[in-house]
């Protein structure tokens, strides 16, 4: 069986490689899709997402990785897909994925979504978070592979990123403020 995980994946993170290394398991062929949206301003061209997912899954032997434009439901149509993957990480992507998948199956009721629970660990990431971080100097390493945080960094044109180590100094006391009261 074949199964579609599409997405803009800019850039991919390890909670997108962790749903990816997951469905490998569960289907013969994944191929991840990666959509080419006019309404978006990207961080990385498609061919450069399609490089840095390529290298990312290199050792997952049945996964590929394609881009398209248009309806996803189109596309796993042409792929001979019968399975869209979509990842979970809050009640509210459900609500947003569950419409998509009603929608996507009055276009085709031969395609169906599966869902899967993000890892507790990525339950927080997305893309945007991540772009959001890198743009104001704070470290991505653990969020993305390697190679891709390097790719970030350079085009936030950050050598090194800044390290954000967790204060546990006291905050010191107001000082007092005498406030006049009327009696």
């Amino acid at each position: 069986m074949i199964a579609i995980y599409p997405g803009s994946f800019d850039p991919i993170t390890l909670g997108h490689l962790d749903l990816i290394q997951r469905s490998s398991r569960l289907f013969e062929q994944v191929i991840v899709a990666v959509l080419r949206n006019p309404n978006k301003m990207p961080l990385f061209s498609v061919e450069q997402r399609l490089n840095q997912i390529t290298l990312s899954t290199q050792h997952l032997p049945n996964v590929g990785v394609d881009s398209f434009d248009g309806l996803t439901v189109n596309y796993a149509q042409m792929r001979q897909a019968q399975v869209l993957i979509r990842g979970l990480r809050a009640v509210s992507d459900f609500e947003v994925e569950l419409q998509m998948a009603h929608t996507n199956k009055t276009l085709s009721t031969q395609i169906e979504t599966v869902f899967l629970a993000t890892s507790n660990e990525y339950s927080f990431l997305s893309s945007s978070v991540v772009k959001e971080i890198a743009r104001f100097g704070g470290s991505i390493d653990h969020l993305v592979p390697p190679h891709i945080a390097l790719d970030i960094y350079q085009c936030y044109n950050q050598k090194f990123p800044m390290l954000n180590p967790i204060s546990t100094e006291a905050i010191p006391p107001l000082k007092n403020i005498s406030v006049e009261r009327e009696a």
